[in-house]
């Protein structure tokens, strides 16, 4: 792969090793290593240590497909102690929350915790890279972080949706915010038994669901990490399950949009906006300025006209339900009662898995079903789901006959667990805390503008200067949900480490593309990241200004 630099605007990472670095102390596990892992197994009350084995070194490898970008890289591990246990439910009925704790032979003082993703039920392991890392630099357990993960306190069966452990109350407290508590705090006894001390820094990274676990921990644990780091964060969860099936019933029928289309959509998009940013580089880099140059009507099918290279009135319809705000007929958690809309850009990003833009996270290949099909959209499997196992908590509702008003209590409850909007990080940032997030432009399995404009409600909080000393938003045009086109080559665990130890703030460096030959399925590339606002404040799904947009390889 051909290297390229680029300039990142506001941000980014010094990609150097940091084993050893700053103010976290080293240690290692005792002289006969195998020995004290062995001896960890046991535990006394909920949580118990299941087994505990060394494990020898182990190269990289590259697999030829993957369902990301990064899932195609199995990175080098060191000798470490593989550690699995499970902490007991209180309710007989509800599962445990199994564990993943990795301690490595030669440790550097710091622990990192694993975000999940989707309804979670897997169980994070901790040895996969983190979300927008350089494949090509050593992983964090390879570092020296202890690293760890969970599966929320759930595991989700074959065949099986993903939304069913939610008719347990414990099941689905733990998946909102217990379970990576619960799992922290073993993970530091498991620390101080095996080097003799606790760690010194706290890490935590994470993505889409993870994300929102770590915007979770700032605001209901922000004692228990030092540094976060919330990529395309699943925050305002009610709303957006709600607006996922909205936009997911409006396709139900003639308003279904097939790929031919999607393509048509995108190519209309890039016509419109791609040239504004002085290139011809089929990337929009402002895309919150051309969603109000893109008028979708422009493509609408003349009277008597139909095919793929137009759009009917009904998905006319569709495309502006996705863009447009969903409002709730009360307020949730915070205060807010609706959900931003999606933006343009990444329209026809290919699909493969949790990968691209409307094919699979919108509209899959087929219309919506009920039950929701395999070859469904994404957010139509999630949101329908939702909607039958979390809010009406009837696995048989007809999601057609849902009424919001009709279950008001339950989305209060769900919300005051589940929402993670809370913008009072004031104990968090008082603590010494550091916060980065990222929201990809291009992402529709969940709406960035969510993120920025949460982001926005902390300044409006604490004050745009106080904000600025402990967190940054960050912003990636083009960029799809989990990372395809750029910026997963960027080092964000580093930054974290530099501004938390260093008390060095991020700013603009240049950035290189991996060594590693494993592109994701659209082209890598090594895209500015920006720091908000470099764009207009987006409110209630609408520009409010015009924008100029500076932020530029």
């Amino acid at each position: 792969m051909t290297r390229k630099k680029a300039k990142l605007c506001a941000l980014l990472v010094s990609s150097t090793a940091i084993l050893g670095t700053g103010t976290a102390s080293a240690a290692t596990l005792a002289e006969d290593a195998g020995a004290v892992c062995k001896g960890l197994v046991g535990g006394a009350a909920a949580a118990k240590i299941d087994s505990a084995a060394l494990q020898t070194p182990s190269p990289i490898a590259v697999a030829e497909r993957g369902p990301t970008p990064s899932g195609r890289i199995t990175p080098a591990n060191p000798a470490f102690c593989k550690v699995l246990g499970h902490i007991d439910p209180v309710d007989p009925k509800a599962p445990p929350i199994k564990f993943q704790v990795n301690l490595p032979v030669e440790w550097n003082g710091r622990s990192l915790q694993y975000g999940g993703g989707g309804f979670n039920g897997v169980l994070i392991t901790g040895l996969a890279l983190p979300p927008a890392y350089p494949f090509d630099k050593p992983s964090p357990l390879a570092r020296g972080f202890v690293t760890y993960g969970t599966d929320s306190g759930h595991e989700t069966r074959q065949g099986e949706p993903p939304q069913v452990f939610a008719l347990n109350d414990e099941a689905f407290e733990n998946f909102a915010h217990r379970a990576y508590k619960k799992v922290r705090d073993v993970a530091v006894g498991l620390m101080e038994r095996a080097y003799g001390k606790k760690p010194d820094k706290m890490y935590f990274m994470g993505s889409s669901e993870g994300g929102r676990e770590g915007l979770t921990m700032a605001q209901r644990y922000p004692e228990d990490f030092d540094g976060i780091f919330a990529r395309v964060p699943v925050i305002n969860w009610v709303g957006l399950q709600h607006a996922g099936t909205r936009s997911g019933l409006v396709t139900m029928g003639a308003g279904w949009i097939n790929p031919a289309q999607v393509k048509l959509v995108g190519d209309a998009v890039r016509a419109a906006c791609d040239k504004a940013d002085g290139s011809d580089d089929a990337l929009v880099q402002d895309p919150v300025a051309c969603k109000a140059a893109f008028k979708v009507e422009t493509l609408r099918c003349a009277a008597g006209q139909s095919g793929d290279q137009c759009l009917t009135d009904a998905q006319i319809k569709a495309i502006d339900t996705l863009h447009g705000t969903y409002k709730f007929p009360f307020a949730l958690a915070n205060g807010l009662d609706d959900y931003p809309g999606w933006g343009v850009s990444g329209e026809d990003t290919p699909a493969i898995g949790p990968t691209g833009g409307w094919v699979a996270w919108w509209l899959g290949t087929a219309p919506p079903a009920q039950p929701p099909a395999p070859n469904n959209g994404i957010a139509w499997i999630y949101g329908a789901g939702g909607i039958q196992y979390v809010f009406a908590r009837d696995p048989k509702l007809d999601v057609t006959t849902y009424k919001v008003e009709e279950h008001k209590a339950r989305l209060l409850e769900v919300s005051k667990l589940m929402d993670s909007t809370d913008p009072d990080l004031s104990r968090f940032r008082a603590r010494g805390g550091r916060l980065i997030m990222l929201e990809h432009m291009a992402d529709y399995a969940q709406s960035p503008y969510a993120g920025i404009r949460y982001f926005e409600s902390v300044e409006r909080k604490l004050g745009k200067a106080e904000t600025a000393e402990f967190a940054r938003l960050y912003t990636a045009p083009g960029v799809d949900h989990v990372g395809s086109g750029a910026p997963a080559n960027v080092d964000m665990l580093s930054v974290l480490v530099d501004w938390v130890e260093k008390g060095k703030a991020p700013g603009d460096l240049e950035v290189s593309e991996p060594k590693v030959e494993a592109p994701s399925f659209a082209t890598l590339r090594a895209l500015p990241l920006c720091r908000w606002p470099a764009w207009p404040h987006y409110k209630t799904g609408a520009v409010t200004e015009a924008s100029s947009f500076t932020c530029a390889p």
